[in-house]
């Protein structure tokens, strides 16, 4: 069994948490987007991965390869890194890990959080898209059934006939003939929404070469693509998430539930939450804080924050209503939102 992970993008609406680290390694709630997709498919599927392969961007550094490689071993999967040199597509970003694209698998987008409660399997099918319904399809790839069979993808529809939109996330009895749609994509230059090659073309391709495709819901799909929608997401993680939150020290404060203070976090003389996640090593002192992001080693004191991110190592230290600030940034004047 193998876990196909395409992680090259730059996570631009993320930005600047993305700058470092991919997005699929921010935290939410003490753990990174890829370890939650890693751990979710090694509860659900009928066996464990064996391989994930991380499909990188060409400027991604030692560090990001090492900590994919360190939650590997802690899961006793084999680590590969295929790289994306240049960003041509979900098709084109999936068929560069084309030596691995054989046997069964799983391909898995790490842009957004799911949950999954029950074991899926494939049963009589050749791939099974995990949907959701949403009240916009517009905005992404949708699979139109015909019972419990789907008849057609589709990226993107202007004038779509389903709502229920693909998450980026397909079970796939023979990953090869995925690689073949994908090379019939590129070979005839067939490109789909955003002039990209679409992996929704790609399996749609297989689709109509005779192929059986089914659908699986998901209990839940949280966006970690913007900002704001990081925070939401953290915001509902917490909620759904409430055992193990104080693992770090809590001194002279008020906590306002759910909040997360992570591994050797302090929080002093604060009013915390609700909605706040607090990372490992950060320190939160002399402040208010509600709905909110402090990343690891984070520090915020004599502040007033909400709706905020403070990245890895970055220092907030005056009144401050809103605020992204980037990893090892300083912010010690005082700022009006």
């Amino acid at each position: 069994m193998k876990l196909i992970v395409p992680m090259a993008g730059r996570g631009t609406r993320v930005r600047p948490h993305s700058h470092v680290p991919p997005k699929p390694l921010l935290k939410v709630r003490g753990r990174s987007i890829v370890e939650r997709i890693v751990d979710t498919f090694s509860r659900v599927l009928p066996a464990p991965p064996e391989d994930g392969v991380f499909v990188l961007g060409p400027d991604f550094g030692r560090d990001i390869r090492d900590q994919l490689t360190e939650l590997c071993n802690e899961r006793d999967i084999t680590p590969h890194f295929p790289v994306q040199e240049e960003a041509l597509g979900t098709a084109h970003a999936v068929g560069c890990a084309e030596e691995h694209l054989q046997g069964e698998g799983v391909v898995v987008f790490a842009d957004t959080l799911f949950d999954l409660r029950e074991e899926v399997t494939l049963g009589d099918a050749d791939v099974r898209a995990f949907v959701r319904e949403v009240d916009d399809p517009r905005r992404f790839g949708i699979a139109v059934r015909d019972g419990d069979q789907v008849t057609e993808l589709v990226e993107k529809p202007s004038d779509p006939v389903s709502n229920e939109a693909l998450i980026g996330i397909y079970y796939i009895r023979e990953l090869d003939k995925i690689r073949e749609g994908i090379d019939y994509l590129i070979e005839n230059d067939l490109k789909g929404a955003g002039g990209e090659y679409q992996l929704t073309d790609a399996l749609d391709h297989r689709l109509q070469q005779g192929d059986v495709f089914t659908t699986t819901g998901v209990d839940a799909w949280m966006d970690c693509g913007t900002i704001p929608a990081l925070l939401n997401t953290t915001g509902r993680v917490l909620e759904r998430e409430s055992d193990d939150l104080r693992q770090g020290t809590v001194k002279d404060s008020v906590v306002h539930d759910p909040v997360y203070i992570g591994p050797d976090a302090t929080v002093k003389n604060a009013v915390v939450g609700p909605h706040v996640s607090i990372e490992e090593g950060a320190t939160v002192e002399n402040a208010v804080v509600q709905d909110s992001i402090v990343f690891a080693g984070g520090t915020v004191e004599n502040a007033v924050l909400a709706d905020s991110v403070v990245g890895r190592h970055a220092a907030v230290d005056q009144q401050v209503r809103s605020i992204n600030v980037g990893d090892h940034s300083q912010i010690n004047v005082e700022l009006r939102s």
